[in-house]
């Protein structure tokens, strides 16, 4: 079984939501909560203490290559496949 590591997190979003409506220190206990709700959306496990933006340009997932890429705007909505991820329940 692996220790949850302070520098991570794991954040569930609903199908429809677009705020986050769970955060957790480990997978286990977001996917029992997940199940006992019967939930649609998806698992994703954040890096704390790094933007995702930074954190894809750093370990080079992600470079830019137009000007917008580095606005607020872009940086601000900006997420990476690359993060561990999990999707959970039915398509609509």
């Amino acid at each position: 079984m692996n220790t949850p590591s302070t520098n991570e997190v794991w954040v569930f979003n609903g199908r429809h939501g677009y705020f986050p409506s769970g955060v957790f220190a480990d997978r286990n206990t977001a996917e029992q909560w997940i199940s006992e709700y019967d939930l649609s959306g998806t698992l994703t496990k954040y890096p704390v203490g790094i933007p995702v933006y930074d954190w894809a340009l750093s370990n080079a997932y992600f470079e830019p290559s137009k000007a917008e890429h580095t606005t607020a705007r872009f940086i601000g909505k900006f997420s990476c496949a690359q993060l561990e991820h999990y999707h959970y329940g039915e398509e609509d």
